[in-house]
């Protein structure tokens, strides 16, 4: 697409969005009366207008029915409570490219990623090594630490980081060639059991090539998952096709599920009969076997077989309403514009010298995130658009995040964020 610097150009293409009557949905915040331009979706999405729909409607049955909701339904919910994560099922496939019985909502992010190190990280004594990316989200790393630390192994010696080359220097600070990762799983692979690592930088807003890095990890016979935090709902994914082995994600970003929203797991196929060892839960028990309450844990087929405990079905109800409207608008569409929004940005952007992107300017290596490096004034430009009613985020030292969300965010308001610019600058 050519970019024009203009109010008329930004509102031109609003017009002629095929997406965005989807903004409707949504409730926007509000400053002194006007909307926010909101661009902090790759912290914490906006509030769907049906979440309070679906959520009474899951009260009015706890009201009515109280346990018997569990089997019964009232009037308006379309299922008993028993069976309500198989319904997110449908759109979590369509989202992250899988089939339904790879996948599962559940828990949170960190508490998931527990569980799937528990069925996948097997050390052995020659292989027992992790590979994984330097600086990477902290939750992630305190997680493979304790892993490491579980089996009596040392993380000085067992977690292997790749690190950005030295000769990106200026340029491109923080950013990784999928090569390097290649290298290092060849390098390694005689003493790797994992590679663990997020399919997209939250930090640089990075995409990593994860179709590339999981067939080079199953050229070496070695298992690897993906952190989805910042890709899901983000960028195109296909998991099942690319032969991840698992993931997880939260979905208060991108999927707008709401503040500590629930999770979810993905587990290939290809490991459903191979009986992994995990930590059990009566909720991950054969649901036709599950109130027998006998010994002995019997793992649900596919992805259920992970779970642990009782859902919580008004945190369910939530997640189901805010990813069916992304199912619904399709991940196709929703990449089509959220490229040409985040381009607008980086164009937008593109006269002011103080500002330096650390976000690849490829789109195929980006999601709708720019990070931007602004190391003179950085807090006080940040602090200015907020004043403005620009809502992005502030990363220590001198880092601006701002996510142009395709499901909610204008062209124009993409426009009013350079006019601020402009204005400070």
């Amino acid at each position: 697409m050519t970019y024009e610097n203009s109010l008329a150009f930004a509102q031109q293409l609003d017009q002629d969005d095929p997406i965005g009557s989807f903004r409707d949905r949504f409730h926007i915040p509000q400053r002194n009366g006007h909307n926010v331009i909101y661009l902090c979706g790759n912290s914490l999405g906006l509030q769907p207008k049906a979440a309070r729909v679906a959520l009474d409607q899951e009260l009015d049955t706890w009201q009515n029915l109280g346990v018997e909701g569990w089997f019964d339904k009232t009037e308006g919910a379309d299922q008993p409570w028993l069976g309500y994560h198989n319904s997110c099922k449908d759109a979590l496939s369509h989202i992250i490219g899988a089939d339904l019985s790879e996948v599962c909502p559940m828990n949170a992010l960190t508490v998931n990623l527990h569980l799937l190190l528990a069925s996948f990280y097997r050390p052995t004594e020659k292989k027992y090594k992790i590979l994984t990316i330097k600086g990477d989200f902290p939750s992630d790393q305190y997680a493979l630490e304790t892993h490491i630390k579980h089996h009596n192994l040392d993380p000085a010696d067992t977690l292997i980081e790749i690190a950005p080359r030295p000769d990106y220097g200026e340029s491109m600070p923080g950013l990784i060639h999928t090569t390097d990762i290649q290298r290092a799983i060849a390098e390694q692979a005689n003493s790797l059991a994992l590679i663990w690592m997020s399919g997209l930088n939250y930090y640089t807003g990075q995409v990593y090539n994860m179709a590339a890095i999981a067939e080079t990890a199953r050229k070496y016979c070695v298992p690897v998952g993906f952190d989805l935090a910042h890709a899901i709902g983000n960028v195109p994914l296909r998991l099942h096709e690319w032969g991840v082995d698992f993931a997880t994600w939260c979905s208060y970003k991108y999927l707008n599920g709401g503040p500590g929203a629930v999770s979810g797991v993905f587990v290939h196929a290809k490991h459903h009969d191979q009986n992994l060892p995990r930590l059990a839960g009566w909720w991950g028990y054969r649901e036709d076997k599950r109130f027998d309450m006998t010994p002995g844990f019997l793992p649900a087929p596919g992805a259920d077989g992970w779970q642990v405990s009782t859902p919580n079905i008004l945190a369910l109800s939530l997640h189901r309403a805010a990813i069916s409207i992304t199912a619904e608008a399709g991940m196709p569409a929703l990449r089509q514009k959220s490229e040409h929004l985040t381009g607008f940005l980086e164009y937008v952007l593109s006269p002011f010298n103080a500002i330096q992107l650390l976000t690849p300017d490829d789109p195929n290596q980006r999601g709708c995130q720019l990070s931007l490096l602004v190391r003179k004034n950085g807090r006080a430009l940040f602090n200015y658009l907020t004043e403005q009613g620009i809502i992005g985020d502030w990363r220590e030292p001198d880092c601006i995040r701002l996510a142009p969300t395709p499901l909610y965010n204008t062209f124009e308001e993409i426009w009013r964020v350079g006019d601020a610019l402009r204005r400070f600058l």
